[in-house]
């Protein structure tokens, strides 16, 4: 089954990681290791929230909001998307990334696709 983990954390939990000497290498080195167990299917960090742009269509209008949808304490950072056979391996795959130590890391199991008709 496929899961979706979704990685938030805020620019003090970014200041955190950084005194604790969390690095770029360990995001690396756990991405090869999920990727080794056959786990890893995709994943991206993405940029600050402050280059997100809201898109909704209201009475056939589209309206767009620079930012993100709403205002947080933590932020998206990044998602990964995993192979697991349960929600057990699903959550100790995301208890294994870094950034979990110091924002949190959202586990949603992805809905199956029905086959084309």
């Amino acid at each position: 089954m496929k899961y979706l983990l979704l990685a938030y954390q805020s620019e003090e939990d970014l200041r955190l990681e950084a005194e604790q000497g969390v690095t770029m290498q360990d995001y690396i080195d756990y991405a090869n290791r999920i990727h080794a167990n056959g786990n890893y299917v995709a994943g991206e960090a993405l940029e600050p929230t402050a280059s997100a742009t809201t898109v909704q269509v209201r009475n056939g209008k589209i309206l767009t909001t620079d930012g993100p949808f709403a205002e947080t304490k933590e932020q998206l950072g990044g998602f990964l998307l995993i192979e697991a056979k349960d929600l057990d391996e699903a959550v100790r795959i995301a208890a294994g990334f870094p950034g979990s130590r110091y924002g949190s890391v959202e586990v949603r199991p992805i809905l199956p696709t029905p086959p084309p008709e």
